[in-house]
């Protein structure tokens, strides 16, 4: 089984969003987080929170990159119960079963990333259409097998074309955290 894991290959992370997850937190997608939010009307940090985070699920902080990682049945167990926490204390969850069963909905999409080799990097893209989230997701793998991961060290992109063309403005971002 293989999950994904947060990656943090540049401190990047630590401006672009008002919380960043710390490297190695499992992660799932995340976009959930925005099922009561405005898209169209989110700006700054959260707005990059929108378009390319992935959520820690032990921080509920963000994460440009995930990679994909071995995992345990119970490590899954793990993760899931882990979510059911915060689903309750930062969503408001109805009850512990509620929260449960969508844990393990957003763990089970989580692992559906993984179809690719164990170190294989994935960005997310979020968009909305009307009132639906889309999401596309683009993968990164070393250039010559499975090896310790470094920023600038990535030659195959998968799903680029999907992407809309994006601006970023880091040096306003950095401004919003003062």
């Amino acid at each position: 089984m293989k999950l994904i894991r947060t990656i943090r290959l540049d401190p990047s992370d630590t401006f672009v969003f008002d919380n960043a997850a710390e490297p190695g937190e499992w992660a799932v997608s995340g976009a959930f987080r925005f099922w009561n939010e405005a898209p169209a009307e989110l700006t700054g940090k959260a707005r990059a929170a929108f378009r390319s985070g992935f959520l820690g699920v032990a921080s509920f902080g963000w994460s440009t990159l995930v990679q994909i990682v071995e995992a345990t049945e119970s490590d899954r167990a793990q993760v899931v119960e882990a979510l059911v926490r915060q689903l309750v204390k930062f969503c408001g969850a109805p009850d512990l079963d509620a929260a449960r069963a969508a844990a393990a909905e957003e763990v089970e999409f989580a692992g559906s990333l993984c179809e690719h080799p164990v170190d294989t990097l994935i960005a997310v893209h979020r968009s909305c259409d009307g009132s639906e989230i889309r999401e596309a997701f683009r993968t990164l793998t070393p250039r010559s097998g499975p090896k310790p991961l470094r920023a600038f060290s990535f030659l195959e992109v998968e799903g680029e074309d999907d992407a809309p063309a994006e601006t970023v403005d880091l040096i306003g971002m950095v401004g919003e955290r003062k």
